[in-house]
Parts: C-alpha cells; structure tokens; sequence
C-alpha cells in the first residue's frame, strides 16, 4: 500500500473517530446523572453536564409542597381534597379528584395550579426567592402575564446540581419554611424500593425543550428524577437529567435509568 493511500486511510479514520466524539460529546453534554452523600454533599458520582439549567418541570410540586404546607394551604396527606372542573386543562387521567398524595404520584399539572392560584403570585414569588430556587425566574411565558400558572414550565430553571443543593437543604431542614411543612412534604414524596436495597424518594418531571425563539421543541423532551435515598444508614441525593428524541413522558426513563444506576452504588 502506498504512503499515499495509507495517509488516506488514516485521515479517513481520524475524520470518523472525531465525528463519533462529537457524536458523543454532544449527547453526554444533554445528560446528567448527579449523586451527592447527603450529609457532606461530596459527589459520590457525576457523569454529563450538570450545571445547565432547565425548566424544572414537575419536579417543582417538591417545591410547592412545601409552599403549600407551610402557607397552609395544603393541610395533610390527603387534604385538601380538590375536583377537576370543567374548563381546568388535563389529559383524561386527571379529570378527577385529587389530593397532595395523588398530586405528586400521578404529577396532577392542575392542582399545581390551584394551589399557586392560592398563593397569589406575591407570595408564590417570595417562597421561590427565599428557596434561592434555580434561576427564581417566575415571569412565565414572554408578554403573557402568567408566572403563577407556567413559570415552572416555562421562565423558571434549575441545573441539576442546583437541584442537588435544594434537596440537600429540604433534608438538613434549612430552608424558611415549618419543620411541619418539611416533614408533611417528605411524607407525600413518591417512594421506590430497588433490589439492591435502596429505599427512594423521588419525583419526575417531563417538559420540553425550546429554541433560540422561545418555541418547544417537541422533538427534544427533557425529563427529570431527583430526590434522596436511604440504605443501611447511608443517604445520598441524586439529580438525573436526560433529553430524548421522541415525545413522551421522558420523566420516567429517566427514573428508570437513575434507579439502574443506583445497583451499582
């Protein structure tokens, strides 16, 4: 083989080898699995790009549980009761009543909205601020006035190590909320047990991403599961953030993907 050809081969090859890297690179720059000891915060495992922030999705009612509880809004586990009315946007599944153990299992968009509804967008505002939540943006959508109803969606993002710091903070009850309010919040947080002996606490959320203009990107869901988990008396506190490439309930692969990873810890 001559030295030209081989230069070919080569170059060839080095042009596909550096493709595949950026292949790869882009795809770790749009994940993240974060898991930090509870205590200490010292990182037990980091992997993709984590300080990028991203709407926080329905991993927010963690938030506006504890808004919720402390204002006293919400009142406990199964209190207040609230129905589905008419006019209330909702998939089908949530067109029923709903409590604070149905909102957080089953991700019920509309009583986040009820419950924000109660606030008022003053205090909505100030318990985002004092949590130092993300980038406490709770404007919503460009011109359209509706922070209380789609800042969580929309305006307001977090990366996942600042979600990491907050989960950190709910369990070293050092946020200015009531230990009532901690304590009832904890209490509600969906649970998963895996094989390996982890006792989990976590919520999803699922969303979209958008573009330079603002608008969603379909195409590009996020997904979101963080929270804490307990095994032998060892707690640490976990951030998983994926985008995906089909539209779906992208929370729940990433659940499922953070559950995987935590076999291995």
């Amino acid at each position: 083989m001559s030295i030209l050809v081989i230069n070919k081969a080569f170059g060839l090859s080095a042009l596909i080898l550096s493709i595949l890297i950026g292949i790869s690179n882009a795809a770790h720059a749009e994940e993240c699995t974060l898991v930090v000891d509870a205590q200490t915060g010292a990182t037990v495992e980091e992997k993709g790009a984590c300080d990028d922030r991203y709407t926080a999705a329905s991993t927010f009612k963690l938030a506006l549980a504890l808004m919720g509880y402390d204002s006293g809004v919400l009142t406990g586990a199964h209190t207040p009761l609230w129905n589905w009315q008419e006019g209330m946007r909702a998939p089908a599944r949530d067109k029923k009543p709903v409590d604070p153990t149905i909102w957080q299992a089953d991700s019920v968009l509309w009583y986040s909205r009820e419950l924000t509804r109660h606030l008022g967008a003053l205090r909505f505002s100030s318990y985002v601020g004092r949590f130092n939540y993300g980038n406490m943006d709770v404007s919503g959508e460009p011109g359209k006035s509706n922070g209380l109803s789609h800042a969580w969606i929309t305006s307001l993002t977090i990366s996942p190590r600042e979600q990491t710091i907050f989960i950190r903070r709910v369990l070293a009850h050092e946020l200015p909320v009531s230990p009532h309010a901690i304590n009832k919040t904890m209490a509600i947080v969906p649970t998963f047990n895996t094989e390996s002996g982890w006792r989990v606490h976590g919520k999803t959320g699922s969303g979209w991403t958008r573009d330079t203009r603002g608008k969603i990107q379909r195409n590009r869901p996020e997904g979101w599961f963080v929270g804490w988990a307990e095994r032998q008396g060892r707690v640490i506190v976990f951030a998983r953030l994926g985008i995906g490439t089909v539209e779906g309930r992208q929370g729940l692969i990433e659940q499922e993907k953070l559950l995987s990873a935590l076999e291995n810890l």
